[in-house]
């Protein structure tokens, strides 16, 4: 198996995991429409494995023995374990989409939007046991693996944020003369450069702090500049 944080690139068909978790939640496809209970608990006993091992370290035996079914019964839900690795890291990135979501609709403004979603993405991620836990042993896997995919996954959420800001200008709350995608694009490297950089200036498990970074230096965003002259 590739490294730990190879899901960052990892494919699925056409399309990365993050794109897929992307565009599920944008589409509000029902993560709980699950027909088979095997599959799910068999999931659940991945992520949990995942979680208190490591990817590298656990094995298909492991998930099995922790979901309390046979060795065959995972391998009939999964070929392999790349396989289930990938199912599982799509599932945990489709949960952030859909916490930002959540989280945003409980502002009032498009700045407290942006407020929130800051500070949502980066606890979301940072908060997960799975994600979070690689993140915080891999950093410079992380940074590699952002840079090597040509900004693929960097793209990707660049998409994904400039959507909720295409939201903002059709509802009359931000400018129409407002560059989504290039605002988007700064919102989504100043979240990744947190995520993957540590700051030596800036607690990132302080929602205040984050929340006043935010207003300082994102929400200004939202205005376009003011023609020369």
């Amino acid at each position: 198996m590739e490294p730990v944080l190879s899901f960052l690139t990892a494919t699925s068909g056409d399309e990365s995991l993050l794109e897929r978790a992307y565009s599920e939640a944008v589409d509000q496809v029902d993560e709980n429409g699950e027909t088979d209970p095997a599959r799910a608990r068999v999931l659940d006993a991945a992520y949990e494995q995942f979680c208190r091992m490591g990817i590298q370290r656990s094995t298909m035996e492991d998930v099995a023995r922790r979901a309390g079914v046979s060795r065959i019964t995972v391998y009939r839900r999964f070929a392999t374990k790349d396989a289930l690795v990938e199912q599982v890291v799509r599932r945990e990135f489709r949960r952030y989409f859909d916490r930002f979501l959540t989280d945003i609709q409980r502002a009032e403004t498009a700045a407290d939007r942006v407020v929130l979603g800051f500070v949502s993405s980066l606890r979301a991620i940072r908060g997960n046991p799975l994600i979070g836990g690689l993140i915080d042993a891999e950093t410079d896997l992380l940074v590699s693996a952002m840079i090597s995919d040509g900004g693929h996954t960097l793209a990707t959420v660049r998409r994904f944020v400039a959507g909720q800001l295409r939201q903002e200008q059709r509802a009359g709350n931000v400018p129409d003369g407002l560059d989504v995608d290039h605002v988007a694009e700064m919102m989504v490297r100043v979240s990744a450069s947190f995520l993957a950089i540590p700051s030596r200036l800036v607690d990132l498990d302080d929602d205040e702090q984050l929340a006043a970074l935010a207003r300082r230096f994102l929400v200004p965003m939202l205005e376009p500049p003011a023609p020369p002259g």
